[in-house]
């Protein structure tokens, strides 16, 4: 058996980033069925393997962003998320963290906090996959006991970790389950499943300013605690 190269698999680990501007570049069919087959080894309570993905390019992709976008234009006050993926009070230090990722963002975009409809711009770039080639929307059967969200951050994570090793990027986008209501009607959607997440798939655009952004992380001793008696 061949030893697994530890290194290699450290740096695709920390070189992975939430990236939000992608070349025109087309994912081929066989590496995008590649990345969900590295993801289905992903462990699962009591294997119950509780994913299912919807993988959009062509034609489908620009299908779903239109009826998206333009429910996000005409109508955004009405497509909440059918869980919570915020808390409903603020909640420190988790929103502290949220609102400097945030500021990083428009700061590095050069978007002032009162230029409302170059944010609303931004924003809307969440649903097209942020001009990615392919987009994956990921549903889970909603009888499902919240366990299965954990099994669903290995999943995720696995295919994330797969495609950069194969010189992609990733954006997972928890945004996509706000319109889960569009979601449904475009892609046929049977009423059980749940719109959990979207995830954005391509090579990044490295000339774009807003792929310079790297979101900080606090230092293990700062969640940790190491304890042996």
């Amino acid at each position: 058996m061949t030893a697994i190269d530890l290194s290699a698999v450290d740096t695709v680990i920390t070189s992975r980033k939430s990236v939000r501007a992608y070349k025109k570049d087309a994912v081929s069919p066989e590496l995008l069925r590649h990345l969900l087959e590295m993801a289905m080894h992903a462990p699962s309570t009591t294997n119950t393997q509780p994913w299912k993905v919807y993988v959009l390019t062509g034609a489908a992709l620009k299908r779903l962003t239109d009826a998206v976008c333009a429910a996000f234009d005409t109508e955004a006050e009405k497509h909440r998320s059918e869980y919570a993926y915020y808390p409903d009070k603020p909640l420190e230090p988790y929103l502290s963290r949220r609102r400097k990722l945030g500021h990083d963002m428009y700061r590095l975009l050069g978007i002032a906090r009162e230029d409302r409809e170059k944010r609303l711009e931004q924003h809307r770039k969440n649903l097209e996959f942020f001009g990615a080639p392919a987009g994956l929307i990921f549903t889970l059967h909603r009888d499902l006991p919240p366990a299965n969200f954990i099994d669903y951050g290995a999943f995720f994570q696995n295919i994330m970790l797969s495609a950069k090793s194969h010189g992609l990027d990733t954006c997972i986008q928890a945004y996509w389950s706000d319109y889960h209501r569009v979601i449904r009607d475009v892609l046929g959607l049977a009423p059980e499943e749940m719109v959990l997440a979207g995830m954005a798939v391509g090579y990044a655009d490295t000339e774009a300013v807003i792929n310079r952004l790297v979101s900080e992380r606090e230092p293990v001793d700062a969640f940790a605690t190491f304890m042996d008696r």
